[in-house]
């Protein structure tokens, strides 16, 4: 494999990439790395003759000034000795195992192309291409078209077989002539979505690529370019239209929705538009400007019509929609995944009103002159002040939502599933001349999970995780956080949780001030204890001591804390004294065990610790290493002897936990019984001897 990186004067931002590029779990002996140096004027030429210097499978080339990133690329295929070509920018970087597991795919697949999931701190990201795992597919069964950058491994015969190659030169939009140049003779593609390869970076200096303002005349001679390779290689249906489609949507319309277009002097936006009609007029039949959403339709006819100022309308009201999240449940689940209930639906104005849907003779339409004008808006007296109604009833059925985990610092989105059923509610006052005011409300299930799965995704690295929820309607797509509005009940079933062998600390919380549905996972911040403190402590029957805590665990958890030694700490302490938020003040420290039973960490504590004060203390517990927080637990006696027992104040679990509780204690003894004096029979018996047993013995114990 061969990795093409195109450098100028990268300063200081090529040294992720380059720390990343040696980081590879790939041998180095499997791949090789060619930066293609394009006539750096500071010290990066001999900074990387030194690097290839230390490394035989860096390879530096360099050429004279292009002013883009074209011509390296292309000198870096001619060059390039591996199977396949792998495009890094000087100022991103790669995942460790990256390049292992886009060569492994490709390779057992056969692929012309492998696409990789791509992760941003600063540029949008299309989601959707890496929802799953698609060894094979093509541009006609796949949304390729979504994504268009090049930062992807090529066949580099497949490119050499079909003169795929950049324009040189400064220009814009070359990476999508590009892309379509290779997607539309691709015969196999591949995506890896299960594993975030690539890291687009933000530059402090803002001068990442693609940063600057375009020139319209330029911008679209350049798209006219990338639309007739589309109407060359496509011929007339369906695919063709979705993929016009594409960029009608992205390319030309979206530079004339909101935000972009409200901040637009007069003169720039009429050259906008004049740059942008003649080519939907050339190639946005009634097909494709049929297949778009209300709103997108909304915008062609005002961009057929050439009226600029409509659209600033339009945008206008626009800007105003949000999505808008009610959280009405949440619950941990026997397998470690958090189910939550939720409601969304689209929602306008300062106050998020229902979007103004109305009913007129049979019809629904999204009425924009009934909603509140955005904060901010200043009063309009034209006659576009307010846009025209908009049929939108068939298009009800096309509401959807999306539920996802962000991660908060480094941008990587996972989606986790979830289904939503959308409905059309009728309320509200009717407006003079209208049959009456509806909504469309989404009610959805979801779960969050934060453990490794059947979808070949691994457990959620160590991080914050932001709950999100992406609405998408008549053309518009908002995302919102999840959690500030939420049912009542949500917070006493908001409990931390210890999951999987270790075990590890996943704690699901709400922002301070915003409310916002957050998981710490793996403590990357929060503490258990401040989390368990005003939640209940239950005592159970018997002798030794044991407490059960409101601290969520699974089967398959580890016994410990996850943190430290993984045991956790018991403390007899004296109250604090003055402010009931005081930490008490530990006098004897002795280990507890701390295990997992019927979804709860159940605390053991000793009959009896060496050395400690006679006395009546307050039993404590730390959960998150020395010199974590106490979490008080309840009134202990101590006697001459180091005997411990606890006060009477803590109650019992209910009658049906505790029987569950001595079910499972009996079927767990029955297990290790059975294996004891069944095990070394069946280990004897041939494979389907074996599995027959074992499905018994499952069916009999559970």
């Amino acid at each position: 494999m061969s990795v093409v990186i195109p450098v100028y004067n990268p300063g200081k931002y090529l040294d992720p990439c380059i720390a990343s590029l040696l980081g590879q779990t790939l041998p180095p002996g499997e791949f090789e790395v060619l930066f293609v140096d394009d006539g750096s004027t500071d010290e990066t030429p001999a900074r990387l003759d030194e690097l290839a210097e230390q490394h035989s499978h860096v390879r530096v080339i360099h050429i004279p000034n292009s002013g883009w990133a074209g011509k390296p690329r292309n000198v870096g295929v001619e060059e390039a000795v591996g199977e396949y070509v792998q495009f890094l920018d000087q100022d991103d970087r790669l995942a460790p195992d990256a390049l292992r597991r886009l060569y492994a795919m490709g390779h057992r697949n056969g692929s012309d192309i492998v696409i990789g999931k791509v992760a941003s701190d600063f540029r949008g990201v299309p989601h959707g291409v890496f929802r799953r795992d698609r060894e094979r597919c093509t541009l006609r069964t796949a949304p390729l078209f979504d994504s268009l950058t090049p930062h992807k491994m090529f066949r580099t015969a497949f490119l050499r077989e079909h003169g795929i190659a950049y324009p040189e030169g400064k220009r814009r939009l070359e990476d999508q002539l590009y892309m379509m140049r290779a997607y539309i003779p691709a015969r196999v593609v591949s995506i890896l979505g299960s594993y975030t390869c690539y890291h687009y970076s933000r530059r402090d200096d803002g001068k990442n690529a693609g940063s600057a303002r375009l020139v319209p005349a330029g911008y679209y001679g350049n798209l006219r370019e990338v639309l007739d390779v589309v109407v060359d290689g496509i011929e007339p249906g369906p695919l063709r239209d979705r993929v016009l489609r594409r960029f009608y949507r992205v390319e030309m319309l979206g530079r004339l929705s909101e935000p972009a277009v409200l901040t637009y002097e007069g003169g720039y936006l009429r050259e906008m538009v004049e740059a942008v009609r003649p080519l939907a007029q050339d190639f946005m039949t009634d097909a494709v400007h049929e297949g778009l959403g209300p709103m997108l339709r909304a915008r062609s006819e005002l961009l057929r019509a050439g009226d600029a100022e409509g659209l600033v309308a339009l945008a206008r009201f626009a800007s105003s929609v949000k999505g808008a999240v009610r959280l009405e449940d949440l619950e941990w689940r026997p397998d470690g995944r958090i189910a939550i209930g939720l409601t969304a639906r689209l929602a306008c104005g300062p106050d998020r009103e229902a979007l103004p849907l109305v009913r007129r003779g049979g019809r629904v339409l999204l009425d924009p002159s009934l909603a509140a004008a955005p904060e901010g808006a200043a009063p309009e007296s034209d006659a576009h002040a307010q846009p025209a109604p908009i049929d939108v009833t068939d298009d009800l059925g096309a509401f959807t939502a999306e539920l996802s985990l962000r991660d908060r610092e480094t941008a990587v989105e996972w989606y986790c599933r979830a289904t939503f059923t959308a409905e059309v509610v009728d309320g509200g006052t009717a407006p003079q001349g209208a049959d009456g005011r509806c909504e469309v409300v989404l009610r959805g299930t979801g779960e969050l999970a934060t453990e490794g799965g059947r979808s070949g995704r691994g457990s959620l690295p160590r991080g914050f995780w932001d709950a999100w929820v992406t609405v998408r309607g008549l053309g518009l797509v908002r995302k919102a956080r999840v959690g500030a509005d939420r049912a009542g009940h949500v917070d006493e079933r908001c409990l931390p949780a210890l999951l999987s062998d270790g075990p590890r600390s996943v704690i699901p919380y709400f922002t301070d001030p915003h409310g916002n549905l957050t998981l710490d996972v793996a403590r990357r911040g929060k503490r258990t204890v401040p989390h368990l403190r005003g939640r209940r402590v239950q005592r159970m029957p018997g002798a030794p001591v044991e407490l059960r805590l409101d601290l969520f665990t699974t089967t398959t958890t580890g016994s410990g804390t996850g943190c430290g030694s993984g045991r956790p700490e018991l403390a007899l302490a004296k109250p604090a004294e003055g402010d009931g938020m005081a930490e008490p003040v530990a006098v004897h420290t002795f280990p507890g065990t701390l295990r997992p039973r019927l979804g709860r960490a159940h605390l053991t504590v000793p009959r009896q610790t060496a050395g400690a004060p006679e006395g009546s203390w307050l039993l404590c517990v730390r959960l998150d290493g020395q010199g974590g927080p106490l979490l008080p637990l309840c009134g202990a006696e101590v006697d001459r002897a180091g005997r411990l027992r606890t006060d009477g104040t803590l109650a019992s679990p209910e009658p049906a936990v505790l029987r569950r509780l001595a079910s499972e204690q009996r079927r767990s003894a029955a297990r290790q019984v059975l294996k004891a004096v069944a095990g070394p029979v069946v280990r004897r018996l041939p494979p389907a001897g074996r599995r027959k047993a074992r499905r018994l013995a499952a069916r009999v114990l559970g």
